[in-house]
């Protein structure tokens, strides 16, 4: 068996796997959902898990069937859900840091959790993205500079709690980034980056890890 075929195998059975962990992470949090924090847990993973699933089950499609104009289309239409629901996941985040931060928090702060978030979102909605037809550097650049932003802020966030949920999250935010801006910016040109994306949903995975050890 060559590694192309290893690969797509791989990703097929990662992709799956992945989903599956996000919908019975969602699942489990929702039963507990009477306490804040997992009811924002729960809403954050099926957040997560209705993004991701119109990107990845394109791509499952494409490495069991093969590739056609209509699964590219509905992959790209995927980056678009996946780039607004990843902005929804972050200022989920932000409130699930706010309920473990017990001491007073400035409103600032949330408003400028929101602008950064709207201005994200909008621009993710832009036609000059050209999401369906090869994609728009400088709105790559754009979009992922703020978002990037906001991933920051909450790291420092995090960092904050002075605790180990607090820096782990912080960490796994941090690589999050690490891996997924060279996807985000420099994929197009050299399509194998795409592979970082692996080690990037990983720490999404870790995320919601760190939700059920508080169970």
């Amino acid at each position: 068996m060559n590694k192309k075929i290893l690969m797509k195998e791989f990703e097929f059975l990662f992709c799956i796997s992945y989903l599956l962990f996000d919908l019975i992470a969602g699942i489990i949090f929702l039963t507990n959902s009477n306490e804040q924090i997992f009811l924002m847990y729960c809403i954050l993973t099926f957040t997560l898990c209705f993004g991701d699933s119109f990107h990845l089950i394109p791509r499952i499609i494409r490495n069991a069937k093969g590739n056609s104009k209509r699964i590219e289309w509905w992959m790209n239409l995927g980056l678009i859900i996946t780039s607004i629901t990843m902005t929804i996941f972050y200022m989920i985040l932000f409130y699930i840091w706010k309920i473990k931060y017990t001491k007073d928090v400035s409103i600032l702060i949330d408003v400028i959790i929101w602008i950064i978030s709207i201005v994200r979102i909008v621009l993710c909605l832009l036609p000059q993205n050209n999401w369906f037809n090869g994609g728009n550097k400088k709105m790559a650049l754009y979009r992922n500079t703020i978002f990037l932003v906001l991933g920051i802020i909450e790291i420092i966030l995090f960092i904050m709690l002075e605790e180990s949920f607090g820096i782990i999250m912080a960490i796994s935010i941090l690589l999050s980034f690490v891996f997924y801006m060279p996807v985000a910016l420099f994929s197009k040109d050299k399509p194998k980056l795409g592979m970082l994306m692996i080690p990037k949903t990983i720490m999404y995975i870790i995320m919601i890890s760190l939700g059920l050890s508080l169970l």
